[in-house]
């Protein structure tokens, strides 16, 4: 698991290729001769070159559970302090279980898509109360659980209980790709990482092939020549991109920084919000009027396919916006945005996930 699961960018379309019936028969047999050798140089190199992170420490399935979900759509250097955080508050499924929804995602803060955590919470009531608490050991059973799909199943079987499936993320769809030296439809991908796959090691074998495309066989400029496979590749890199961009759209926001005596006001996110439903967020302000003074500070801050210049001035919150003055040693409790957390660490008001000594205004 490089678990650095590393989908398409959301503002990225693809180009849908045909592959015509002789040509996927050539791609099979290719990656079967190939096979044995690759699963060699592969598995060698990777026990070599793994990186030393949290989740490889054992095969415990709650805790590959938990990387896999938390590294969908996530980097791995943002996932790290955030996966450290939430097995301190919830060391096991059964305390996941009993969590309150806004204690959970209180510790997904900063995370984003905060549907995951939604559904890792409703996959672990499941697990206590129908399955005693025990994961299911294969990949049929996993895909059951609220939340996890063909990747997620197939990376928790083979890594936490040796069944012998193979995973596709992005980083293993880009070897794939180079490798066969073809631009494969997507079940023809499945298939090929199948018919590499080594049945003795799957959950290790799987793992390099997503550390092979994080760290080396990677989107821009590959290092070839450190690649432990180079010499059954097809393209050494140069298979070229089906991906076009769209174009980033820009907006201006404004919100209100409200810290007094020790607490900072904030507002709720509706509970049937489309996004980041029940979250706590700064006051918006809608219209600022002309003649205002200027922003204190200015961020940015990305959304999909939207960037956004955030001006944050410091004044009383609105009064049409009902909320609350949360003192700042409660606001670890408290589901932020990350939008939220970003400004009240511009402030200074937090670093981290700890509580800083804040600057009055």
């Amino acid at each position: 698991m490089d678990s650095l699961p590393t989908p398409l960018p959301l503002n990225t379309s693809r180009v849908a290729v045909k592959i015509p019936a002789s040509m996927k028969s050539a791609n099979h047999s290719r990656a079967k001769s190939h096979a044995p050798q690759f699963r060699r140089l592969l598995l060698a190199w990777y026990d070599v070159h793994a990186r030393d992170l949290p989740w490889r420490e054992d095969r415990d399935p709650y805790r590959v559970w938990l990387s896999e979900i938390m590294l969908q759509q996530t980097r791995v250097a943002a996932v790290i302090e955030h996966y450290h955080e939430f097995l301190r508050r919830f060391p096991t499924v059964q305390k996941l279980a009993v969590a309150r929804t806004s204690s959970v995602l209180a510790a997904w803060s900063g995370l984003g898509y905060y549907r995951r955590a939604r559904m890792m919470h409703a996959a672990a009531k499941l697990i206590v109360r129908e399955l005693g608490g025990h994961f299911p050991d294969t990949v049929d059973g996993l895909r059951a659980l609220p939340g996890v799909g063909r990747y997620t199943s197939a990376a928790i079987a083979s890594i936490a209980f040796e069944e012998p499936v193979a995973v596709v993320d992005g980083n293993v769809e880009r070897v794939l790709q180079r490798f066969s030296g073809t631009r494969l439809a997507p079940e023809e991908i499945w298939k090929a990482a199948e018919d590499l796959l080594d049945p003795q090691r799957p959950g290790d074998f799987n793992q390099a092939m997503m550390e092979l495309g994080a760290t080396v066989c990677t989107p821009r400029t590959p290092s070839c020549l450190t690649c432990p496979v180079v010499d059954s590749c097809a393209t050494r890199g140069e298979l070229p991109t089906l991906v076009t961009t769209s174009k980033q759209k820009k907006r201006e926001i404004h919100y209100a920084l409200d810290f007094r005596d020790g607490a900072v006001y904030l507002v709720q996110r509706p509970p049937d919000a489309r996004l980041m439903a029940g979250m706590w967020e700064l006051p918006r302000l809608e219209s600022p009027e002309k003649g205002n003074a200027p922003a204190d500070f200015i961020l940015h801050h990305s959304i999909t396919v939207t960037d956004y210049t955030v001006r944050v001035r410091r004044l009383p919150a609105p009064p049409n916006l009902p909320g609350r003055h949360i003192p700042l040693h409660k606001l670890p409790t408290y589901p932020l945005t990350g939008l939220a957390r970003k400004i009240l660490r511009k402030a200074e008001l937090i670093s981290g996930a700890s509580i800083s000594i804040p600057r009055l205004p």
